[in-house]
């Protein structure tokens, strides 16, 4: 299959494009530099240049494709109503040029935040709906894209997504730590958090690509739930830091805008769709890899 993925040179992304020119795929990816476009050549793939405000090109990828994987989005916290805008425009730009024809369309979401409390499944529906919802309400707008003739499936990943090299939320609680000079959790701790090794997302996404039907929900979620406390201790015994609880009245200050997140409870499951498309996790959990010394805490 000519799969067009976008954030191809990404942190999921880099690790899916292999996964699927493994899998006999041929790849044209979306990036945004020629440095990354050599790199991504370098594997066997080919190149677009272009982001996700040239919709044109987007536009020109998916139809030239026989399905996409949107792996892209603008990670801007201080403008995310026009990160969602961004990724609204970018979703109807591919979708649009795929309708009719029953082509693949699987798209990055996430299952943080949605059932907060409660572990959320492949049943729940995301409660982001519209224009102005986190995201732009992409996850359901996309899957609209259903009754059009689009096989829109949705790659709700784990808010961590781990490995070495990862510079995502955990690297972000990592360098609090080194820099506060204390390993914190909120509360008592046990708040959960959903994690997968990249790896094992990536070979999610390569199966979904070939087994999940039009309006699946696919939970890239290797761990269901590893509590804040646990995450706090395995970063303090690498770190050489104490561990301690931060009051969440404090949490803010302590944490920044990260804060918002790390103390909401929200475990994930992913039974079903490891029963969907055979996807068994089998590398190393989150609490392993920061044992293995993958999150130094050397920048924010």
């Amino acid at each position: 299959m000519r799969v067009f993925v976008t954030g191809a040179s990404g942190w999921i992304g880099s690790a899916v494009v292999p996964e699927l020119l493994a899998a006999g795929h041929e790849i044209e990816g979306l990036v945004r530099t020629e440095e990354k476009a050599a790199a991504l050549t370098a594997l066997g793939a080919t190149a677009r240049l272009g982001d996700l405000d040239d919709l044109d090109g987007l536009r020109a990828g998916a139809e030239a494709s026989e399905g996409v994987v949107h792996l892209a989005f603008k990670h801007d916290f201080s403008d995310m109503a026009g990160a969602g805008r961004t990724e609204r425009a970018a979703v109807e730009a591919m979708a649009t040029a795929l309708a009719g024809s029953d082509r693949p369309f699987l798209f990055a979401s996430g299952v943080a935040m949605l059932a907060p409390g409660r572990v959320l499944t492949e049943r729940d529906a995301s409660p982001a709906v519209g224009p102005d919802a986190p995201r732009g309400g992409g996850e359901n707008f996309a899957l609209e894209f259903v009754e059009r003739g689009v096989r829109s499936v949705a790659l709700r990943f784990a808010p961590t997504v781990h490995g070495q090299g990862d510079y995502g939320f955990l690297s972000v609680i990592a360098a609090i730590a080194r820099q506060k000079g204390v390993a914190g959790y909120i509360g008592d701790g046990s708040n959960r958090w959903p994690a997968v090794n990249r790896a094992d997302a990536a070979a999610a996404v390569a199966l979904a690509l070939e087994k999940a039907p039009a309006g699946t929900l696919v939970h890239a979620v290797g761990e269901e739930g590893i509590s804040a406390k646990e995450i706090a201790e395995a970063l303090g015994r690498t770190l050489g830091v104490p561990t301690a609880s931060i009051a969440p009245e404090a949490a803010a200050e302590h944490f920044g805008w990260i804060g918002r997140f790390f103390g909401v409870d929200m475990p994930a499951s992913s039974v079903l769709t490891q029963e969907l498309l055979g996807w068994t996790p089998t590398h190393p959990g989150l609490l392993a890899d920061i044992e293995a010394g993958y999150y130094p805490g050397l920048a924010a």
